[in-house]
């Protein structure tokens, strides 16, 4: 692989060269850090990365490749990649592509030789921040024209893009690592609807490892058709799931939530849905500084005191006024967010970390059988 010139343009004024290994053109999006030490390709399938740039603290990057069944969704929605070391050559008997090749096909930027411990302390700093990086333009004064007249990332809904556009049935539960397969778990008779913001599939396979039928359904859902899907018991509950985005820009998404709450609809949720129940309820999320995006992230469940060690990925959280209504279940040790409710006065949970990891560790995989548990 022959490496082109990128080019680097932040809103702070930093200017930067490097070189390409996955797409080439012009792309802009949101810089941020992730400090896990695995799971390149599980995070760049995610889709709650849409539109933005990902700075990962490993150094080596490449090493395993790619495969199909690391996917988390069926593409790659985040603009790009920021590595120091890309390793082209790979070495996995499980892999069957080049990161490089991976990326190339999803039309998402890889960009190595980079400081990105200079990077990852500048974000610490100052903060999340849009950027351009462009494998055509040097020109750091046209990159930095260009920036300023592109849309920011809490300007554009993202789960227009990710969603799925049709309702499907999810049969898989988790990987099987000895048959190197999926497993079909058996059904406990219970139903649920996954409403899809931007779903991961490992989230899909451990709600169907608890033994639930698990039917998907895109962004757009009316509330009333499952409200009454839930009092004919053709389901037991709902699921809102993780997402891309600022989720204030998700209006008639909060509105039909805010009807579900209001008829009393058994519910979980993990990271965007988790704002969302709160937006719904009339709190309001902020902005974090710069986002909690890793594996290694403590939490403590503060029924039981156990501190459990989270795979995070947010870089909104929801407001302490919350408590109102709800009671926290979960704290964020390192900087004290909330990161679990029960909400008092109905049947609705909600974390902000992810249990089902991937990559990461599963210190919370419990909360989906409690999920499961919960429904009549």
């Amino acid at each position: 692989m022959t490496k082109k010139k990128i080019w680097i343009y932040l809103e702070n004024g930093t200017f930067l060269e490097g070189h390409s290994f996955g797409s080439n053109g012009t792309k802009t999006g949101e810089i941020v850090f992730n400090t896990s030490m695995s799971g390149y390709q599980e995070i760049m399938s995610d889709a709650s990365y849409a539109g933005q740039f990902v700075v990962f603290t490993m150094p080596e990057i490449g090493n395993v490749g790619c495969n199909e069944n690391d996917m988390e969704s069926k593409s790659v929605y985040a603009s790009g990649m920021i590595v120091r070391n890309y390793q082209q050559r790979y070495s996995n008997f499980r892999g069957k592509q080049s990161l490089g090749n991976f990326l190339d096909h999803h039309d998402s930027f890889g960009i190595c030789d980079i400081d990105t411990r200079f990077l990852t302390k500048m974000l610490r700093d100052e903060g999340a921040q849009m950027m351009i990086a462009s494998t055509e333009i040097s020109d750091k004064e046209v990159l930095k024209s260009m920036l300023e007249k592109a849309p920011r990332i809490e300007e554009v809904n993202y789960i227009e893009q990710v969603s799925t556009k049709e309702v499907y049935d999810h049969e898989f539960g988790a990987w099987d690592p000895i048959n190197q397969t999926y497993k079909t778990p058996t059904t406990n008779g219970k139903k649920i609807a996954v409403i899809d913001f931007g779903v991961k599939r490992n989230i899909l396979n451990e709600l169907r490892e608890t033994g639930l039928g698990i039917e998907v359904i895109p962004h757009d859902f009316k509330a009333e058709e499952l409200i009454q899907r839930v009092e004919k018991k053709e389901l037991d509950g709902l699921f809102l799931s993780n997402g891309p985005g600022d989720p204030l820009v998700l209006k008639e998404e909060a509105k039909e939530v805010k009807k579900l709450i209001a008829a009393k609809v058994p519910m979980f949720a993990i990271c965007l849905g988790h704002q969302l129940l709160s937006i719904a309820h009339g709190y309001d999320t902020f902005k974090l500084k710069f986002g909690h995006h890793g594996g290694n992230h403590p939490v403590q469940n503060l029924k039981t005191s156990e501190v459990e060690i989270t795979a995070q990925n947010h870089n909104y959280n929801v407001p302490e006024s919350v408590c109102e209504i709800a009671k926290i279940t979960h704290k964020n040790l390192f900087d004290g967010t909330i990161e679990g409710l029960a909400y008092n006065d109905a049947p609705i949970f909600s974390v902000q970390h992810h249990p089902e990891a991937s990559p990461g560790p599963h210190d919370s995989k419990y909360i989906f059988k409690q999920f499961s548990d919960n429904l009549s």
